[in-house]
């Protein structure tokens, strides 16, 4: 198995916590994304969108997505699982990750921050602005489900860190990156501590990654 990645894609991120928590032996191959090598023919030929990750399963699939990673993960290596047994259970898991990963987080690239700045005329101040508002709002949105349900523990759902952990802790990481303040949303701050604890959470970390700049 090869997990295509890059020490500063919290997309990579996300797929590298599923496969630490699961202990699946892989190949990391590090993908030099300030040198636009996830742009060139090379990593296009793996990705055609040119976004990491990508995992290669070692049987002629290529996958790409980091959500359709985990989920592949978690069908074809179902120990620890990272989704309830229940189905309103896994919805619920599903659903908290998705407000991260698919309304949060594709604000939040490169692309999009190059598009406000260059084709919009934001200024470095405005572009700060629109990343807070969108990582404030989503986490708004988490903080108010992880208060409510009965079924939060010390992890978003119950007792063991799922999917939605995982996404969690790219938004909350997402938000220390872009210097946004996430004292205001202690529940979703505390499932993240915990989160940190965890080995597979601690060294799956951005800046522990080969690459990455001296914390």
């Amino acid at each position: 198995m090869i997990f295509y990645s890059n020490w500063r894609s919290l997309a990579a991120y996300r797929v590298r916590v599923a496969l630490a928590l699961k202990a699946i032996p892989h190949e990391v191959v590090a993908i030099d994304m300030a040198g636009g090598e996830h742009l060139g023919e090379r990593f296009k030929a793996i990705n055609p969108q040119g976004v990491l990750p990508a995992l290669d399963d070692g049987h002629g699939a290529v996958l790409f997505q980091s959500l359709a990673i985990v989920e592949y993960l978690e069908q074809t290596h179902p120990t620890p699982p990272l989704l309830p047994a229940d189905a309103a259970g896994r919805a619920r898991v599903r659903g908290l990750a998705l407000i991260h990963a698919a309304d949060v987080h594709p604000l939040l690239v490169p692309r999009v921050r190059n598009h406000l700045q260059k084709d919009a005329g934001l200024d470095d101040a405005a572009v700060q602005r629109w990343l807070a508002r969108a990582l404030t709002t989503g986490l708004d949105a988490i903080e108010a489900d992880l208060a409510r349900s009965p079924h939060t523990g010390t992890f978003c759902h119950g007792d063991t860190p799922t999917l939605a952990d995982i996404c969690l802790a790219s938004h909350m990481l997402a938000m220390m990156f872009f210097k946004v303040d996430s004292a205001g949303w202690p529940t979703a701050r505390r499932i993240y501590d915990a989160s940190q604890q965890l080995p597979a959470f601690a060294d799956s970390h951005p800046l522990k990654q080969p690459g990455a700049p001296p914390a």
